[in-house]
């Protein structure tokens, strides 16, 4: 894919830039990102910019973005969106929310800008009319499974998700990461995302007050967010807690900065995925490029992430009895835990890479380019 080195005109000059501002005037490819909160979609846009700008000239555009990315600003976006990259018809705006398409229509529609629209589906439901209509828009759809593809209506092309294989690594030495955290026990078992029932964070509260009372050695983690509208469902699982009087081996850690997420990650011993429903779910994929196996319930991609058996464990999204059974036979031998998460690790690497999935995209954005009229 012949797009040029990323932030170099096809000239060879290099453009200024400043705090990591890009010209948008050599800008190939917008990636929207305009949600404040951090989120999953936020997490894959964080994931792929630094491989995309290796080669690619691409800037991310939305509020409050890291330093560290390339970006471009609405106010290059209105003075300047109407310029045309060197040996480019236009430029790609690629969209991951519904406001995010919306915007990109906006100035592709009524401000007459050279743009072809891409978006990026992980929903696993009927979308809806607002939805449906927006994406009737867009020039290409990405799907990024074959489940969330099965609900568009639309030409769609399927590209599974990766990660950073890099900065989701196993520990060099798991006891002594574990010991540092000074939480009890040995040995941890986690559930990541944020606190509320479609996660299923209830279940994996249910299933530790069964399991840890038999194996003294393991700590239940919960690491997420607790918005306002789910408070009492969190307070709720804590009181189940202190009921069973676990609250020093069932600890709620509240949402950690992005930094620290892997840490965690490489801490585990088992995480568990018992999800109600889910867009994609990037976290069976991280915990085993972490070396830790999954036991999960079948939504999302867990079933094209989790090879039974051999990474990890799949369940019924309703049978919780075969999830904590799972978790439990893990539990009871760490050592298997931890072949499994060899395991996990070696099939995320081959199957699951980010830049498998970045090239899968380029693909998508050179086909744009080549279709251009």
């Amino acid at each position: 894919m012949a797009l040029g080195a990323a932030g170099v005109f096809r000239d060879g000059t290099v453009p200024r830039m400043e705090n990591n501002i890009r010209d948008l005037r050599t800008t190939e490819v917008i990636a929207a990102s305009m949600k404040v909160r951090y989120s999953g979609v936020t997490s894959t846009v964080a994931a792929l910019l630094p491989v995309h700008a290796k080669r690619l000239p691409i800037a991310a555009l939305g509020p409050k973005l890291p330093a560290h990315w390339p970006k471009v600003s609405w106010c290059s976006v209105l003075t300047k969106g109407w310029t045309r990259p060197p040996g480019r018809p236009g430029r790609i705006w690629h969209a991951r929310r519904n406001n995010e398409m919306l915007a990109g229509w906006l100035l592709k529609a009524v401000l007459r800008q050279p743009l072809k629209l891409l978006f990026t589906s992980a929903a696993q439901r009927r979308h809806s009319a607002w939805t449906r209509f927006l994406l009737r828009r867009m020039d290409a759809v990405i799907a990024v499974s074959p489940e969330s593809g099965s609900y568009l209506e639309v030409p769609h092309t399927v590209n599974l998700h990766g990660i950073n294989t890099e900065t989701y690594r196993p520990a060099a030495d798991r006891a002594a990461e574990w010991a540092a955290t000074g939480l009890p026990g040995k040995y941890g078992v986690g559930v990541f995302g944020r606190v509320r029932a479609q996660k299923g964070v209830d279940r994996f509260v249910d299933a530790m007050i069964e399991l840890l009372p038999q194996y003294p050695d393991f700590t239940a983690v919960v690491v997420g967010q607790v918005t306002l509208d789910q408070r009492e469902f969190a307070a709720q699982q804590q009181a189940k807690v202190a009921a069973a009087g676990l609250t020093q081996r069932i600890v709620f850690l509240g949402e950690r900065p992005a930094e620290e997420v892997p840490l965690w990650l490489r801490r585990m011993t088992i995480v568990v995925g018992p999800q109600r429903w889910e867009g994609f779910g990037l976290v069976p994929a991280e915990a085993m490029a972490s070396g830790a196996p999954v036991v999960a319930t079948r939504v999302g991609a867990a079933m094209h992430l989790i090879r039974e058996g051999e990474t990890g464990f799949l369940c019924d999204v309703d049978d919780m009895a075969t999830l904590q059974r799972r978790v439990g036979e893990l539990m009871v031998d760490p050592d298997r835990a931890a072949q499994m998460g060899r395991a996990g690790r070696e099939h995320v690497i081959a199957n699951f890479s980010i830049e498998r999935e970045a090239a899968g995209i380029e693909a998508v954005y050179a086909r744009l380019f080549a279709e251009w009229k």
